[in-house]
């Protein structure tokens, strides 16, 4: 299947869950609160928080379980650099209160100001580090 329509079909797919989990829950589906939630929050708050968490991780696995043919995409980076990317990716979800499935998906379709600003810095430091890593430390990896 063509990356074009996997992709539409992936935000298509957010979309309906983003919108399940606030008619249903009356919750925002910010994967990070979800995520920490399910470690620091009283028990009886904590099943939902871990399903939503591993119907996540195996969202991910329905490519390869519907192709034969699928082959995950090769890491371009190291252990060391994967590891100290999700650091600061938590870090970063930490300081920007949500990450961008709450305020990118969530926020926007609210029109919540305080998310649009938010995205728009996520996507502004995501655009620079790219830059920096491939064109000035890495010479065009």
């Amino acid at each position: 299947m063509h990356h074009f329509v996997l992709a539409v079909i992936g935000g298509g797919l957010l979309g309906v869950a983003a919108v399940m989990m606030m008619g249903l829950n009356g919750r925002i589906a910010g994967v990070s609160g979800i995520l920490s939630g399910s470690m620091t929050q009283p028990s009886g708050d904590r099943l939902w928080r871990i399903l939503f968490i591993v119907g996540v991780v195996l969202g991910g696995a329905i490519p390869a379980l519907i192709s034969a043919d699928f082959k995950p995409p090769e890491p371009q980076a190291g252990t060391m650099l994967v590891i100290a990317g999700g650091l600061l990716v938590g870090l970063g979800t930490g300081l920007g209160s949500g990450c961008t499935s709450g305020h990118g998906i969530c926020g926007m379709s609210r029109l919540s100001l305080r998310s649009i600003v938010a995205t728009g810095t996520f996507m502004a430091a995501g655009f620079v580090c790219v830059y920096v890593l491939r064109h000035v430390l890495l010479n065009n990896v």
